[in-house]
């Protein structure tokens, strides 16, 4: 297979890309945030993106009263079905006393052809009494499902982040939320801090504080995916449609905490609390789950997984879940599960380990990742691995994820270039001849 690598953004500032759905579904445009670190959201003030043909940028969004506490944007996305742009938002009323942080943002949707007019997507109510499809706290590494009409992220509870600072027996855990379409409607206080939003939110993954060791109990779920484009097939043959897997951070029987692969099968409707449950929380609880949302673990290793930070993926019949951990020698290597368990795949088998976040080609062929500072794919069926560009110096090499067009014709990933002695991160892109 052979790719030419050409730089596509040359300004002297960030274009950080996401780690994954960057390209428009027509694949003519790049969306990015112009932060020039990781890790930088909070001090990040714009969304652009970049056509891929010409090299133009069109600024999508510029936050209001920028300072270097907030409020921040960060990590975009876009739709698999339309022009819409998704991204994390930092609260508006940012400041050095209520700074951007894990239980201070949102989901914001821009349309392209409609640039400047943010739009929430989630719901936020952090003030009693709280609303049913609103959080409290934080949504962040926000992902379209395959249809573009729900979307999955990361939470953090901001009543419980306040309370745990007088109480410490009370602790705000990193969970899993979905949300669908439907309005919510929660009263503007006039503080900034709570909005209403165009999705109903429910949490999908079940968190406790302390798991008990040797069990599928778990005090984190983070770094989640949908499966499939349409959902998986059971073992009986039925099919989920909506599903997603996650990591969760389990005690294994010696009392260590490692991640291990599980997956939470949700209902068409997340608007119904189970018998007795709040789906808005409590002043001393997280949102409960709502009635037919099924949790299971996947995964049984003895070390779990292990690697650089990464999501993980499935093919898009969702038949594999895809993730990190070390071989038998100790290298970073990908593995694939089924959603309904059973053997763990080894997919890649190269001598040296993986840097960052993977992701799956749109026919399901293949993996692409960054190893020995090079662009990587690898075939899933024959584990043969072909480095796309050469090896770089740790100053040049490429960085993070490595994200497959639509068509699968094309794959984009950051660099740092030298700008007057500065380095600034760019996008560059490997296209298929």
């Amino acid at each position: 297979m052979y790719f030419t690598e050409t730089q596509l953004t040359h300004d002297p500032y960030g274009h950080y890309l996401n780690s994954t759905q960057v390209f428009s579904p027509d694949d003519e445009w790049i969306v990015y945030d112009t932060r020039n670190e990781d890790g930088g959201i909070g001090i990040t003030g714009s969304i652009e993106m970049v056509n891929v043909a010409t090299g133009k940028v069109q600024p999508l969004y510029k936050t209001q009263n920028q300072t270097r506490y907030g409020p921040g944007v960060g990590a975009a996305t876009f739709s698999p079905t339309d022009s819409t742009v998704l991204f994390i938002h930092g609260i508006r009323n940012a400041n050095e006393a209520a700074p951007y942080g894990f239980a201070r943002r949102t989901g914001v949707t821009i349309r392209t052809l409609h640039p400047f007019e943010p739009v929430f997507a989630d719901a936020r109510n952090v003030i009693s009494p709280f609303t049913p499809g609103a959080l409290r706290g934080g949504t962040h590494a926000h992902t379209w499902s395959g249809d573009g009409q729900w979307i999955s992220c990361t939470y953090n509870d901001y009543v419980l982040e306040q309370l745990s600072k007088t109480d410490p027996t009370d602790k705000d855990l990193r969970t899993i939320a979905v949300m669908m379409p439907g309005d919510v409607t929660v009263p503007d206080d006039g503080t900034l801090e709570n909005n209403s939003g165009h999705y109903f939110s429910a949490l999908v993954a079940e968190v406790t504080e302390n798991p008990k060791p040797g069990t599928d109990e778990i005090d984190k779920a983070f770094d989640e995916c949908w499966i499939g484009r349409k959902g998986y097939q059971k073992a009986d043959g039925s099919w989920q449609h909506r599903a997603v897997a996650f990591q969760g951070n389990v005690r294994n029987t010696k009392n260590e905490t490692v991640a291990e692969v599980f997956v939470t099968d949700i209902p068409d409707d997340i608007r119904h609390p189970a018998p007795g449950g709040h789906l808005e929380g409590t002043a001393r609880t997280r949102p409960d789950l709502p009635t037919g949302v099924s949790q299971r673990r996947i995964t049984h290793t003895d070390k779990g997984i292990e690697g650089p930070r990464h999501w993980l993926r499935t093919t898009s019949d969702g038949a594999l879940i895809f993730f990190m951990a070390k071989d038998a020698k100790g290298t970073i290597q990908i593995f694939a599960v089924s959603p309904n368990g059973g053997n763990i795949r080894q997919i890649t088998f190269n001598t040296f380990s993986i840097q960052g976040p993977l992701n799956v080609s749109p026919n399901d062929q293949f993996v692409s990742y960054i190893a020995d500072n090079s662009v990587f794919i690898t075939d899933i069926k024959t584990h043969t691995s072909e480095r796309l560009t050469p090896r770089s110096t740790d100053a040049d090499a490429p960085f993070g994820a490595v994200i497959w067009s639509n068509d699968g014709h094309s794959l984009a990933f950051n660099r740092r270039v030298l700008h007057e002695g500065k380095p600034f991160i760019q996008i560059f892109l490997l296209k298929q001849h």
